[in-house]
């Protein structure tokens, strides 16, 4: 009898009811601006860059040495509330200041999706930031910029080259959100 239990337990397949980030670690699903529902994408940064380059980057940034312009974004948690630091690489184009996530939907974009606003720190400098989230179709010339000047960092986690089509970049917009940002100081 308990045999048969077991058995007929192991038949059932319930993994539908459970969302996909509880399966795959992939995080919940976000609308799109289509006003259809994608799952999120997020690309893990690996050991090495976790425990070894990310910090390193974080304390030069501390002392005033961005790596290849990057620098401490600073914004407060969704669920804890306190102040959550990750290095990033803001870039300026056409006059503006933009943030995009390479890796994806992360914890920092998570943050900011529900905070709006944050800050780059740089050694003293601070600047605080309200944060506007771009959609799919104004992402191009952005992800072409960043892979110009990124792609040796972040071309083995976005899925394309710093020579890659429009079309190409196009496909992995959706992956990767970005923010312009609005000084306030």
């Amino acid at each position: 009898m308990a045999m048969t239990m077991i058995a007929m337990i192991a038949m059932v397949d319930i993994s539908h009811r459970y969302p996909a980030r509880w399966r795959e670690n992939a995080g919940p699903p976000v609308a799109a601006y289509s006003g259809r529902i994608t799952e999120a994408y997020y690309k893990r940064p690996d050991w090495f860059t976790a425990r070894v380059f990310n910090p390193i980057v974080a304390g030069l940034n501390r002392l005033g040495f961005g790596v290849q312009g990057s620098e401490t974004l600073a914004v407060r948690g969704r669920k804890s509330g306190e102040m959550k630091t990750n290095p990033v690489n803001p870039f300026e184009l056409d006059g503006r200041t933009y943030l995009l996530a390479p890796r994806g939907t992360t914890q920092w974009v998570r943050n900011l999706r529900v905070a709006g606003e944050g800050e780059l720190r740089k050694g003293r400098r601070v600047r605080r930031f309200r944060a506007t989230e771009l959609p799919d179709s104004e992402k191009l010339p952005l992800l072409r910029h960043y892979m110009d000047k990124w792609a040796w960092e972040v071309k083995s986690f976005m899925g394309i080259d710093a020579d890659a089509s429009d079309d190409e970049i196009r496909e992995v917009a959706p992956r990767h959100p970005a923010f312009e940002l609005t000084f306030l100081d």
